[in-house]
């Protein structure tokens, strides 16, 4: 008898660098997957059967119909989402205590500081109704910082890691926008040339494209959208 198709993971996403980090996952894994479209300038991230599987009103979310146990699992949090299918199919995510603590170190330090810095830096920059030097400044100054501890952890390596692994796929999607971030890429030629590599993987390229059947959003002009994203507290479901 045929094995039954492994069901698809359903991938609550919008084309950002948090929600390509996922895409990039199940496409190097090769797992099945379906695309549910969060409109997070309509504010489909504040609807109660979005925020059941993520309560802190972010995507990306994923569930899982074949989990732990064979039970469905709901996992919110793009870098929780990433360990759990590191540990689920074994890949980019290694089992050694001490290669998986490192892989960890720069996966936690792209969540609590690469990502942060660098969605200041857009915000201020492109999206702020008010244009505060002081601002600008402040957040182009930490990402040039942090773009510096990139490209010396990466001098002699091919990945952040050694190998390649999940804490590069965390990082690929926000260092693609370094222009938009007020940074010179050639001033940091050690993340240039992964860079140059992490965009020619196919499975990048691919989770990369994976678009969403919306109207595309434009942050720079839609004041109803950026209400929604930078005005709104959370509710509770």
């Amino acid at each position: 008898m045929a094995e039954a198709a492994t069901p698809p993971i359903d991938l609550h996403y919008w084309p950002t660098p948090n929600g390509w980090k996922i895409t990039i996952m199940l496409e190097e894994c090769g797992l099945p997957y379906r695309v549910i479209p969060v409109n997070i300038g309509a504010g489909d991230q504040f609807k109660d059967e979005f925020l059941r599987i993520s309560p802190n009103n972010k995507m990306p979310a994923i569930v899982d119909p074949d989990g732990p146990g064979g039970q469905p699992i709901s996992v919110f949090e793009s870098g929780a989402i990433l360990t759990y299918l590191g540990r689920k199919t074994g890949r980019f995510y290694p089992a050694d205590e001490r290669r998986r603590t490192e892989v960890e170190e720069w996966l936690f330090w792209q969540m609590g500081g690469f990502g942060p810095m660098l969605g200041q830096v857009h915000h201020f920059r492109n999206y702020a109704p008010e244009k505060i030097p002081y601002a600008i400044d402040r957040y182009v100054n930490e990402a040039n910082r942090l773009y510096g501890v990139l490209d010396a952890r990466l001098e002699g390596r091919d990945f952040i890691c050694g190998d390649y692994s999940i804490a590069d796929m965390a990082v690929v999607g926000w260092a693609k926008g370094w222009e938009k971030q007020g940074q010179q890429i050639d001033d940091t030629p050690n993340v240039k040339r992964w860079l140059e590599a992490m965009l020619a993987r196919p499975a990048v390229a691919r989770g990369l494209a994976v678009k969403v059947d919306a109207p595309a959003l434009d942050l720079a002009s839609d004041k109803a959208a950026q209400q929604m994203l930078f005005g709104q507290r959370a509710r509770r479901a």
